[in-house]
């Protein structure tokens, strides 16, 4: 197991952005802990969830996606 912190991107983008977990949870209409799990990894969105923050956050989505490949 990598002892690196994984990169959240929906951290990465609000931060981007600057905009509020608060602010992307109205936008999305989910609670404000929801979307701060999401930024923390604690908990994953679906992918609907995840096409919502990308509209809302103005980007592609695939943004939002870490890629695994090596």
């Amino acid at each position: 197991m990598s002892t690196k912190r994984q990169i959240n991107r929906i951290r990465v983008v609000l931060a981007e952005k600057d905009r509020t977990n608060k602010w992307l949870a109205e936008k999305v209409g989910k609670n404000r802990t929801t979307i701060s799990r999401w930024c923390t990894n604690d908990m994953q969105p679906s992918l609907e969830s995840l096409l919502e923050v990308a509209t809302a956050l103005d980007i592609d989505i695939r943004e939002l996606l870490v890629s695994t490949k090596k």
